[in-house]
């Protein structure tokens, strides 16, 4: 996906968690950040969010280990989230709640956003019934 059309889904989703949620989110996907949204959550706590707008569905959502732990390293007061959007539904997954990972080695784009070529990565497989919110569209 190009990555001017994944700034664009981005930011529709910090508006809606805004308007719709009660979060307040800013977008940060145009900066070298390793997330694409941080503010506050309706509860008032810190928070960042990472995203990734997926074409094809796959049951166990992934998410690559070396993402996982720069988030892991951010404060500890600050809420994780992994937000997933696929052509089956959307998944928010609260990370600092998550302990138990598969990981494995994939095959994945060498970079989300440019190219074709493929290198082996480490990556956890989330589960959807480990994301604290799921969203699925109607068949």
């Amino acid at each position: 996906m190009p990555l001017s059309k994944a700034n664009k889904f981005e930011k529709a989703v910090i508006l809606l968690l805004n308007t719709f949620d009660g979060w307040q989110l800013s977008h940060t996907g145009t900066s070298n950040k390793i997330f694409d949204a941080e503010g506050l959550t309706p509860k008032g706590h810190k928070c960042v969010i990472e995203m990734k707008f997926r074409n094809k569905y796959y049951e166990d959502k992934l998410l690559e280990v070396k993402k996982y732990n720069s988030l892991m390293a951010l404060d500890k007061n600050i809420v994780k989230i992994y937000f997933v959007s696929d052509p089956l539904g959307t998944y928010m997954f609260w990370l600092d709640g998550i302990k138990d990972f598969k990981q494995i080695k994939k095959y994945c784009p060498t970079n989300t956003n440019w190219g074709s070529q493929k290198q082996k990565k480490n990556v956890y497989l989330l589960p959807e019934s480990l994301a604290s919110y799921i969203y699925k569209n109607k068949k």
